[in-house]
């Protein structure tokens, strides 16, 4: 009678095995998934705020542009 119950905690230790080993490559998975995700949100963040800087620039010089003096006669 020992025997029977020998061969079923063996096959309830692998599949706890395998169960804790899908677990962690899950965890390890979704790990990768949010830094990835992070990475890209800061990337995003960064181009944004280069961008709007550019733009700002842009229309500084737009703004200083049209508020100089007009050279008037001839050359």
């Amino acid at each position: 009678m020992t025997a029977p119950l020998k061969v079923s905690g063996d096959r309830a230790e692998s599949l706890f095995s395998k169960t804790q080993t899908q677990s962690m490559s899950l965890g390890r998975i979704i790990s990768e998934r949010d830094a990835v995700s992070e990475a890209r949100e800061a990337k995003t963040a960064r181009l944004r705020e280069l961008r709007l800087e550019k733009e700002a620039e842009e229309m500084a010089a737009a703004v200083a542009l049209a508020a100089s003096p007009k050279r008037v006669g001839k050359r």
